[in-house]
């Protein structure tokens, strides 16, 4: 396997490539070939990128189809009919249906594109600075995003330029089980001497994906929502690795009732792994002038294209939300008895996680890096998360095959017995 030119020539701040050591060739719904021909059952999907799968035969054909045809590929922010196909496929699939009233911002390519924007345009409507955001959070690592992102590796990189403009309080669960941690938001926000700044809004993962798999309860979020509207705060849900039917429903909010103010999306949103991004607004929010937030790829029609092909094929109706719910429930069962596995080796692990988001805390990184080498090792591409790494974490495709998952699974838990025995 020739990787002497990849590893002399790509900066030091590559990642993936150190756990999974290979040259990827080929890819097809959950499953990874190398290019020797051995064949992987793929838990990252792009870091939740493509949850519709490798090379997904509906989306490609979508895209097969533009290109044949000399299409805009790139746009700027003109109106293709790209842009309007997709627009009309989000209002009638999924807008509509839900009861939502949104205007649409396209940001740049980037999840970090959309969450500068959803914060800029939050203080820009507000007149207020301060964004409120939680522990373990993570938004980005662009300066504005990286001010509401907790991990201090992230925060580390900048050179000591400070990160300024996010105040962090905990996230639900941070002080433990019983304890509420909106109580202490509403007390700094009714104490002109606690040191917060009211803020122009709060950004919001409903589950925490980089923070390892930390999930909001729903009376929680419904709760942090009444707090919002009371104290004329905005609610930003960061929707970018949760959402796109992740949780088993579209908006991963939609479990508690929630209607944000705004919304950023992007990963799955394309379908098939390319870069796009969207904030979803309340149409009084858009105090945009022209031209104040841009990027020369926000009208990237490919995207479009391939986005539009998603949702009409997957969201048109509940069969594909059951679907991720179900297979939801099997990954659950599984992760909890790999934890009860380890609990009996005196480790402590509990599982954790909503729909096809899931995680197994083994409360140390030293333990789940032994664990997902392992499992590289026997064939199943599956990452950590958390502060320390200390979460083993499932993103499969949504449209994993039953077979596909089971025996993904079953390579986990073969792998976790071996890397501790």
């Amino acid at each position: 396997m020739q990787t002497q030119i990849l590893e002399r020539m790509e900066s030091e701040v590559r990642t993936y490539s150190r756990s999974f050591p290979v040259v990827f060739t080929k890819a097809q719904n959950a499953r990874l070939t190398d290019e020797e021909g051995r064949e992987y059952i793929d838990f990252l999907a792009g870091a939740g990128t493509l949850n519709y799968g490798h090379n997904n035969p509906h989306i490609k054909q979508a895209l097969l189809d533009y290109l044949a045809e000399d299409n805009i590929i790139h746009g700027l922010d003109f109106w293709t009919a790209a842009k309007r196909d997709y627009l009309e496929a989000l209002d009638e699939v999924i807008l509509k249906p839900r009861g939502l009233d949104y205007k649409v911002q396209f940001p740049g390519p980037t999840g970090t594109n959309a969450v500068e924007a959803a914060i800029r345009l939050a203080r820009n409507a507000k007149g207020r600075h301060n964004i409120v955001t939680f522990t373990n959070g993570f938004h980005g690592v662009t300066m504005g995003a990286l001010a509401t992102t907790g991990n201090r590796k992230f925060r580390e990189a900048t050179g000591g330029v400070p990160t300024v403009g996010g105040s962090f309080l905990p996230f639900d669960g941070y002080l433990g089980e019983g304890a509420d941690t909106l109580d202490y938001f509403e007390k700094l926000l009714g104490d002109k001497s606690g040191g917060l700044d009211i803020p122009a809004a709060v950004i919001v993962e409903t589950v925490q994906g980089e923070g390892g798999i930390n999930v909001a309860g729903l009376d929680w979020l419904k709760r942090l929502e009444g707090i919002c509207h009371a104290h004329d705060i905005l609610l930003i849900v960061d929707d970018i690795q949760a959402g796109c039917g992740r949780t088993g429903k579209f908006f991963s909010f939609e479990h508690a009732d929630v209607v944000p103010d705004i919304v950023t999306n992007s990963k799955s949103l394309s379908g098939l792994g390319l870069p796009f991004s969207q904030v979803l607004m309340r149409p009084e929010l858009d105090v945009w002038k022209p031209g104040q937030y841009n990027g020369t790829f926000r009208g990237f029609a490919l995207a479009f294209t391939t986005a539009a092909a998603a949702l009409r094929q997957y969201w048109s109706d509940d069969t594909f939300a059951q679907d991720v719910a179900r297979k939801g429930e099997v990954v659950a069962k599984r992760f909890q008895k790999i934890a009860g596995m380890l609990r009996e080796l005196d480790i402590e692990a509990s599982e954790r996680g909503r729909g096809l988001m899931r995680g197994i805390d083994v409360g140390s990184g030293e333990i789940a890096d032994k664990i997902t080498h392992k499992a590289f090792e026997n064939g199943l591409v599956i990452e950590t998360s958390g502060q320390d790494g200390e979460v083993v974490k499932c993103l499969c495709p949504l449209t994993i095959t039953d077979e596909e998952l089971e025996k993904g699974l079953d390579i986990l838990e073969t792998s976790t017995k071996q890397a501790l025995s």
